[in-house]
């Protein structure tokens, strides 16, 4: 399921980037709730949203976007 690897990409980019889901969410402006939702792959990001993570943590869109 495509959301499960979004999810995925972005947990591993936020543990690799040294956030927690809290600092995350803050600096996204979001709930952590709906942070947890994304990583549990039960709720698909935004184009905006993927844009706001991938500017906090300093990726490009593309590296966030699952491959397959």
């Amino acid at each position: 399921m495509e959301t499960d690897k979004w999810g995925r990409r972005i947990r591993a980019f936020r543990k690799l980037k040294g956030y927690t889901q809290e600092g995350l969410a803050k600096d996204i402006g979001v709930s952590v709730s709906i942070l947890g939702e994304i990583e549990r792959g039960s709720r698909v990001p935004s184009m905006q949203m993927i844009n706001d993570i991938s500017d906090v943590l300093k990726v490009t869109p593309e590296e966030l976007t699952p491959t397959e």
